[in-house]
């Protein structure tokens, strides 16, 4: 699907900041710096379509082959609940989030507790953490 970047001033990930001075720089190659931030910038591209993006930032063992789009979802709001790890120093950081969408115009929101790890220095996605503590099976 396009990316509907060229239209975006507010980023989507609701930090406050226009999409050029936040999420932007990420998905135009430059590696966040935090498991946050990289958490915020795949929001933004789940919001504004940019599957390249979502499945670049995906650990190679855990990313799946193709994303495929729901045309009648959109992404409207992010919380962060909680994050630990993640930073400067850190191997692995953890992110929960609330993300909110409309589904065929129905509000509706995911809770998911995330796990990113360091990849060739970057940091990457690795996938979400079950209730039970567990790696999600992926």
């Amino acid at each position: 699907m396009a990316r509907r970047t060229k239209t975006v001033t507010a980023c989507p990930c609701g930090r406050g900041l226009a999409y050029a001075e936040c999420c932007g720089p990420a998905h135009e190659g430059h590696a966040p710096a935090s498991a946050e931030a990289l958490m915020r910038s795949r929001y933004s591209a789940f919001a504004l379509d940019d599957d390249a993006y979502v499945l670049a930032s995906w650990h190679p063992d855990t990313r799946p082959e193709a994303i495929v789009p729901d045309e009648h979802l959109r992404w409207v709001g992010l919380e962060i609940i909680d994050s630990t790890g993640g930073g400067l120093f850190d191997a692995e950081g953890v992110v929960e989030f609330r993300a909110h969408y409309r589904d065929h115009g129905k509000p509706g929101d995911m809770v998911e507790r995330s796990r990113f790890v360091r990849h060739d220095g970057q940091w990457v996605y690795w996938g979400p953490i079950l209730t039970d503590g567990s790696l999600a099976n992926v």
